[in-house]
């Protein structure tokens, strides 16, 4: 059904790596698969990103949810969306908007997409979804969905 997009989304990149190599190559080049990985804290999150960016796949991206922390400089190379949101639910610990900030203008430098998703809570509909006065629907363009950008391309470090 390629009318409709689906989001692979996993805690597991380099197992999803080497399956995007191997057993499902056919579908790491389909632009209706999107493939992306969660990214919650610096210890378990940030090295996720290596690899899905080590990944043969047409669109990546990065599922933010829940922030729970400061993530510092994060390296967009390869990535072409962004989603970030806050933790929900019974339990649920506060998000700091300077993260969620933090993250959006580094997306607007690379000119990744963003997307705010929630800022969560024990009622995540009464916080809302607005950051700074307006909300952040930003999806990966479609020349990037099409065909393979330049900035799908993997660079060295």
């Amino acid at each position: 059904a390629n009318w409709h997009t689906y989001q692979v989304l996993t805690k597991r990149s380099e197992r999803m790596r080497d399956l995007l190599q191997t057993k499902l190559a056919a579908a790491a080049n389909e632009p209706h698969i999107w493939w992306g990985v969660s990214v919650e804290n610096k210890k378990h999150g940030l090295p996720r990103i290596d690899g899905l960016r080590a990944a043969p796949a047409r669109v990546r991206f990065l599922s933010i949810e829940p922030l729970l922390e400061d993530l510092g400089p994060i390296n967009l190379d390869g990535i072409h969306w962004v989603i970030v949101g806050g933790e929900s639910g019974a339990g649920a610990r506060p998000m700091d908007k300077a993260w969620v900030l933090s993250i959006r203008d580094q997306c607007e430098r690379a000119s990744v997409p963003f997307f705010f998703k929630q800022w969560g809570g024990v009622r995540k509909g009464k916080a809302g979804r607005e950051l700074d006065g307006k909300t952040y629907d930003a999806f990966p363009e479609k020349s990037v969905v099409r065909s393979r950008s330049q900035k799908s391309v993997v660079r060295s470090q």
